[in-house]
C-alpha cells in the first residue's frame, strides 16, 4: 500500500492538470468547429450561387 501513494501523487497530478486543460479547451474547440462548419456552408452556397 505504501508503494501506491508516491505513484498516485506522481501520476495523479499530471492527470488532473490534463483533465482541467481539456475541460477549458473543450468550449473553445466547439466554437472553432462551429466556425469551420459555417465557413464550409458559406463557401458551398457561394459556389452554387455563381
Amino acid at each position: 500500500m505504501n508503494e501506491w501513494i508516491p505513484l498516485v501523487s506522481e501520476v495523479g497530478f499530471p492527470i488532473v492538470v490534463t483533465l482541467y486543460l481539456l475541460h477549458r479547451i473543450e468550449g473553445k474547440l466547439n466554437d472553432v468547429i462551429t466556425a469551420i462548419e459555417k465557413l464550409a456552408r458559406y463557401t458551398s452556397e457561394s459556389r452554387n450561387a455563381s
